[in-house]
């Protein structure tokens, strides 16, 4: 839910062009404050060293390939390598560090 609400926050500052339409702002502070309240809640279980690169990480990726489709902004082949590189980082944080299932 946290990198949901923020990728939604985030693509609603460009699709309105920062804060200058009241409704897409409101989507924007609203979206902020669910992803901040979702994360926190991740930080009870999970340590901030591995719960913020995931979420960090994911939501990167996400909004380059939403940004990809609805703005044509498509990323050069240093960009996808280095999404590719932060989605194996997940991946390895995931699968292999028992410090998430802590």
């Amino acid at each position: 839910m946290a990198i949901g609400a923020e990728v939604v926050a985030t693509l609603a500052l460009k699709a309105y062009y920062g804060f200058s339409h009241s409704t897409p702002s409101t989507i924007c502070v609203i979206g902020y404050a669910i992803a901040f309240y979702a994360l926190s809640l991740v930080l009870k279980t999970v340590p901030v060293g591995i719960a913020y690169p995931i979420w960090a990480g994911m939501e990167i990726v996400l909004i380059a390939v939403i940004s990809a489709v609805l703005y044509k902004q498509v990323p050069d082949l240093a960009a996808i390598i280095g999404m590719l590189l932060i989605l194996a980082g997940v991946v390895v944080i995931n699968v292999f560090s028992k410090t998430v299932s802590d």
